[in-house]
């Protein structure tokens, strides 16, 4: 069977989401957290559907409540309770293949909280309990793999942009070399080219640099990728070699890519403990017609969103205000999945 890995950019049934836990990592911020997420919601159902896992049936009923006063039509917003663990979907949720009949595939990896740093057996299960809860309208083919959606980027067309710092790091798979990692990646997504980029990192990122933070595929030619301009700041040379690295790389025809640079936001950090959280304005979300961009509250906000009107100019781009999102060490695109047309059941579009 021959499978093709679809991009970002690809018609979109829905969003998926989701709900943070009460009692979880998100306690002390929670409304700070729903704020954002209703933010999405909100942006998102303009466009498409919202799936959204939520962790009890309290939590469910309050989030249902905010929803119909907000006027969300019901069809547009699907809800199912299910233990979880986190909030992060990019990483728990399915990955989206094409078979080649050209009928989707879900894809379910293991996840582990990035090399076992963090609890994720919830988690892990909530792309099967959403199959149980009858969202998705196609199967669902399960993984031993370790890996998490914000570790890959595809153009569509068999090209994958990923990281040596996450995909080769053995808290993932141990086992597996490169070539490994790279043949079941073509045997997965049917991508025959890894572009691996062997520089760049995020301060107070627990990912081990996923490439969502970093580079991100646009369209087939170009990718949007993050400058530090300031020598004086540590993120400097390895930012600096990754901007070489993108340079080199070559599109399928032998053409240099048409690279996009996001700017660098000041330096934001935790108000308890100081320590730098990973602000960046590679996190953003593609869904139909519209780019969801994270902001910070910085000068930077506007250029940034300039510099991706030009990535994206049949879009419309929506700023959503994210400084609460990197206190745990994520961002917007770290709490979504996109679900491409044809994964959710007739009755849910």
């Amino acid at each position: 069977m021959t499978y093709r890995l679809l991009p970002e950019w690809h018609p979109q049934d829905g969003l998926q989401l989701t709900w943070p836990r009460p009692d979880g990592d998100w306690e002390a911020l929670l409304a700070r957290i729903e704020a954002v997420l209703e933010r999405i919601v909100l942006a998102t159902v303009d466009y498409q559907q919202v799936v959204i896992g939520v962790p009890d049936d309290a939590t469910c009923a309050r989030v249902k409540a905010t929803f119909e006063a907000y006027g969300v039509p019901a069809e547009k917003l699907t809800l199912v309770v299910a233990p979880t663990d986190d909030t992060w979907a990019r990483d728990h949720g399915p990955i989206t293949v094409l078979d080649e009949d050209g009928k989707p595939l879900l894809l379910d990896y293991t996840f582990t909280g990035w090399g076992g740093k963090f609890p994720a057996e919830h988690d892990n299960r909530l792309t099967q309990a959403l199959a149980d809860a009858g969202v998705w309208a196609c199967p669902i083919s399960s993984r031993k793999m370790v890996l998490e959606g914000g570790a890959i980027e595809t153009d569509g067309e068999g090209t994958l942009l990923t990281t040596e710092a996450c995909l080769l790091n053995p808290n993932r798979n141990p086992d597996l070399s490169r070539a490994d990692v790279e043949a079941q990646l073509a045997e997965d997504f049917g991508v025959d080219r890894v572009l691996w980029l062997a520089n760049g990192h995020l301060e107070g990122d627990d990912t081990d640099s996923h490439v969502d933070t970093l580079a991100r595929f646009c369209d087939p030619e170009t990718i949007a990728y993050i400058r530090c301009d300031d020598p004086a700041d540590p993120h400097y040379p390895a930012l600096s070699a990754m901007e070489q690295e993108l340079k080199a790389f070559r599109q399928r025809s032998g053409e240099a890519y048409r690279l996009i640079p996001l700017p660098w936001p000041k330096a934001c950090h935790d108000p308890e403990d100081g320590h730098r959280l990973p602000a960046t304005y590679a996190n953003f979300l593609i869904i139909n017609q519209a780019v969801l961009v994270p902001t910070y509250g910085d000068p930077a906000d506007m250029a940034a969103l300039n510099a991706l009107a030009e990535a994206f100019p049949a879009h419309t781009l929506i700023p959503i205000e994210c400084s609460s999102v990197i206190r745990q060490h994520g961002s917007l695109h770290c709490l979504t999945m996109q679900l491409p047309c044809g994964t959710l059941a007739a009755s849910r579009r």
